[in-house]
């Protein structure tokens, strides 16, 4: 009964959805459903966006590069499998990388038999009061999970202006939860 429940409340949220949800293959063996408003970033874009040695296996945004879904390699490998470990050390990398961390949900799921981490929170990040034009504070709302497997860590993320969270949260947490990995 409670397969069912749930089955009718994923339909629902569905149909309901803001965007149309379309099966992306985002990467090998990788595929999740992506709104329709997200297309791959710009080979220049993702290059000053995600200023890395290592650039993301996908990365998508909308017309006005406001929201954004991105998935990556993580450098850090856990191969003892140790969830609470790998947890524990996320969220503190993920309250380092802000000025104030504000967490709405956070746990481990399992999607397609396999276990995930994940954090959904609001971040801010201050302004600069000695930069003209980056004197406000920068708020936004992050979704992100991360596989762990024994020889790689896959992170999924997207975030959004926090002033659009409550049009983004519920299709975000479908994509999230659309997500296939081999």
């Amino acid at each position: 009964m409670r397969k069912i429940l749930q089955s009718i409340a994923l339909i629902t949220l569905f149909a309901f959805s803001p965007s149309k949800l379309v099966k992306t293959k985002v990467a090998e063996g990788i595929t999740i459903s992506l709104p329709t408003e997200l297309k791959p970033m710009a080979e220049d874009d993702l290059i000053v966006r995600y200023p890395s040695v290592r650039a993301p296996l996908a990365a998508y945004t909308d017309v006005n590069r406001t929201l954004d879904f991105s998935i990556n390699i993580s450098a850090t490998q856990w191969p003892d499998g140790d969830l609470d470990m790998a947890s524990k050390f996320f969220k503190a990398s993920i309250t380092n990388l802000y000025d104030r961390v504000d967490f709405i949900d956070e746990g481990i799921h399992i999607i397609h038999k396999k276990k995930y981490i994940f954090f959904e929170f609001e971040s801010r990040v201050n302004g600069n009061k000695m930069s003209l034009g980056e004197q406000q504070p920068f708020f936004r709302y992050t979704y992100v999970q991360y596989l762990i497997e024994p020889k790689r860590s896959l992170v999924m993320s997207f975030n959004c202006p926090k002033a659009v969270r409550e049009d983004w949260q519920e299709t975000v947490r479908l994509v999230m939860k659309s997500v296939k990995v081999k």
